[in-house]
């Protein structure tokens, strides 16, 4: 009987009627995981080994031959393989960021074969090891950057508070719940309103289903981590914990920085030198372009960047200075040469200025305009708590969403920044820095 019933069951039939919208991209490939492997594999194990062998040995067969390579190839193969399916594995649950499993993941696989070696006493190259581990690290980190996934389980919902906009908002495949039942299909998620005050026999049911190992998710973690935002309606509201992102992270990311910066300098001399010389070229006007913004912790300060805009005269230029700021798609005032910069973002560069003095990062919201800066804190009280961190170069919203031209887009913008904040970390800006490389590549988000 049960069995019939459970046939029988509604969940069962909703769940056709619910499929995902069926995508096919590059990116929804790399969610594979048979190509994750593949390419950690190739780009991080049979390249670093081919670079290694040719450049000592000179050819492929001394790597088999030699017992320490060998050993170490060896190695490397299956921590690579272990780390993918453990990185895998923990991405699966809601509101996580998968890259921050990554380098924890593949240092303990790693960790565990070098043991593995040193107990048995066998020979191995710590050298090539190294760059295995290197190479495969930074390619499940460019993967996780660039994948897109297809969230294939099933969510259950609970009505109640503001679990609406789950289905309003995600396309996932998703059941409204009518009673404190529980789903019997393998993998089911339960996600409800957890801030709700939820009746005696569902609050029973979530402990039920807690126990039987069924996931039972709040609304918003969901929401998050389907997106790549956080909400705003309230600050109250964000689930943000301490308001100070962590401290120690962020003075350490102070030092990577200056140190970074001080390092490419000498290598963008050239391309900045010809740069500015286009720039003179193309339309009169100087070569560098200074805009008030506002940036840490709300203090005002002005970005350096490439002149990519024609001088406005008085009788052209816009009344309106939050108008005047906005780069709308097409804008005219673009000139030629500014075109290219923006789309490559070379316009970007000088800003290397910015960030020795303290004003910026490489990694961190936009700083906006004062005159947008003070409109946007009118309309929206909690606004100026996107300053508590320094503003970057490129951000979670840049590589998301991209340039913002119009004000309806200005909350969407704000949900990444507070996104950011939220999970400040290494990972997310190693996740940020790969999504970078792609977008200067497409000109993604360029106006």
């Amino acid at each position: 009987m049960r069995q019939k019933a459970e046939h029988e069951s509604p969940f069962i039939v909703k769940a056709v009627e619910h499929p995902i919208r069926s995508r096919r991209s590059w990116s929804f490939a790399l969610g594979s995981f048979r190509i994750q492997l593949l390419l950690c594999l190739g780009l991080g194990l049979l390249l670093p080994v081919s670079i290694y062998a040719f450049y000592v040995f000179g050819n492929w067969g001394a790597v088999i031959a030699n017992v320490a390579a060998r050993n170490s190839v060896i190695a490397g193969a299956i921590a690579t393989l272990v780390g993918v399916i453990v990185v895998r594995k923990l991405g699966e649950f809601p509101g996580t960021i998968g890259a921050s499993y990554i380098f924890p993941a593949f240092a303990a696989t790693y960790s565990i074969v070098v043991a593995t070696i040193l107990f048995a006493r066998a020979p191995y190259s710590g050298i090539l090891l190294f760059l295995i581990f290197s190479a495969s690290l930074v390619t499940r980190f460019a993967i996780g950057a660039l994948e897109q996934r297809s969230d294939k389980r099933l969510y259950f919902l609970v009505p109640g508070g503001g679990i609406e906009r789950i289905r309003r908002d995600l396309e996932v495949p998703c059941i409204m719940l009518t009673s404190p039942q529980l789903p019997h299909q393998p993998g089911a998620i339960i996600v409800a309103d957890l801030h709700h005050d939820h009746s005696a026999e569902w609050e029973r049911a979530f402990a039920t289903a807690a126990l039987r190992g069924i996931g039972v998710y709040h609304y918003k973690q969901v929401w998050e981590a389907q997106t790549g935002m956080v909400r705003i309606e309230k600050l109250s509201e964000n689930s943000l914990g301490s308001l100070i992102p962590s401290n120690s992270y962020a003075k350490m990311k102070r030092l990577i920085d200056v140190v970074l910066t001080v390092f490419i300098l000498p290598f963008l001399l050239v391309p900045l030198l010809v740069a500015a010389v286009l720039i003179r070229l193309d339309s009169p006007g100087p070569v560098f372009f200074r805009q008030e913004r506002i940036g840490y912790r709300g203090r005002p300060f002005d970005v350096l960047k490439f002149r990519t805009m024609r001088i406005s005269t008085p009788a052209a230029a816009d009344d309106d200075p939050v108008h005047r700021a906005i780069t709308r798609d097409g804008d005219d005032r673009i000139t030629r040469v500014g075109r290219f910069l923006r789309q490559t973002r070379i316009d970007e560069l000088p800003q290397l200025y910015n960030i020795l003095r303290g004003e910026m990062s490489w990694i961190g919201p936009r700083p906006e305009a004062r005159p947008l800066s003070e409109w946007y804190e009118r309309e929206i009280p909690f606004y100026s708590y996107r300053h508590i961190v320094r503003p970057g170069v490129t951000g979670w919203a840049q590589v998301n969403q991209g340039h913002v031209a119009g004000i309806s887009e200005v909350h969407d913008k704000l949900r990444f920044d507070f996104y950011y904040i939220k999970n400040f970390s290494m990972w997310i800006e190693l996740v940020i820095l790969f999504k970078t490389v792609l977008v200067v590549i497409r000109g993604f988000g360029a106006k």
